[in-house]
């Protein structure tokens, strides 16, 4: 099973009031298990970048009013590409694998209006699977914020002083493992996932019945006497049942 652990970074929150998307991350996931895929791209917005989503996630001071000069490790946008010129990279890594998205509704909703202002394809929302709704499901009343989960699982989300697409998807793909109960599923099959994933063309390992069945390795000598000793026990032993 494939999925996509996803995360959008925005200059708002409504695109159909000119928000846009800056950056995208993504992990890719076989079985539950990390394969080391990953996609990441920062987008040109073609527009301002307002000063409260530059609070949240530091990318494009390019873009402030009036323009600040970078910091170290600060992304400018003015020479990234237009959503257009990424569209078909996106959609090619995407394909038809689960979204695994944290508040579902948000990204979804910018990457359609991004693909619709293009006039391809939308994703399906069904193709979303939202970790925000299944922390809500699974711990009713507590916070269900990425932050939060972290806490709660214990994982090291220290480098994430701000957000960041690619970033707070590979820890959003550790928080999603644990939600779903944690990284046994499949983990004994890793190594054997992420030859396939890196382009193996090997079929899914199934466990298959085997054609002859092993010969025992009990004597006839031994069984008799197993079947003697469970006799001398009397009636009511239960390998008699």
């Amino acid at each position: 099973m494939r999925e996509i652990v996803l995360d959008t970074e925005t200059t708002g929150f409504e695109p159909h009031e000119g928000d846009r998307i800056v950056e995208i991350g993504a992990v890719e996931l076989m079985g539950h298990v990390p394969t080391g895929r990953t996609y990441h791209q920062y987008i040109n917005p073609q527009r301002s970048m307002p000063a409260e989503a530059f609070g949240v996630h530091g990318i494009g001071p390019d873009l402030l009013e009036p323009p600040q000069e970078p910091k170290p490790g600060q992304e400018t946008l003015r020479d990234k590409p237009l959503f257009k010129d990424i569209a078909q990279d996106f959609v090619d890594f995407v394909g038809d694998a689960k979204l695994v998205i944290h508040n579902a509704a948000f990204d979804m909703k910018f990457l359609n209006a991004e693909l619709g202002w293009l006039n391809r394809p939308l994703l399906p929302m069904d193709q979303a699977l939202d970790t925000l709704a299944i922390a809500r499901r699974k711990f009713p009343g507590s916070p269900a914020s990425l932050d939060a989960l972290c806490r709660r699982f214990a994982i090291d989300n220290s480098s994430r002083t701000l957000h960041g697409a690619l970033l707070d998807s590979e820890i959003l793909a550790e928080v999603y493992l644990e939600l779903i109960g944690g990284r046994q599923p499949d983990f004994a099959l890793a190594a054997d996932t992420r030859s396939q994933a890196a382009g193996g063309q090997s079929d899914e390992w199934r466990p298959m019945p085997r054609p002859e069945p092993l010969a025992p390795k009990l004597t006839k000598e031994e069984a008799a006497a197993h079947a003697a000793f469970i006799e001398q026990l009397g009636d009511g032993v239960i390998w008699k049942n």
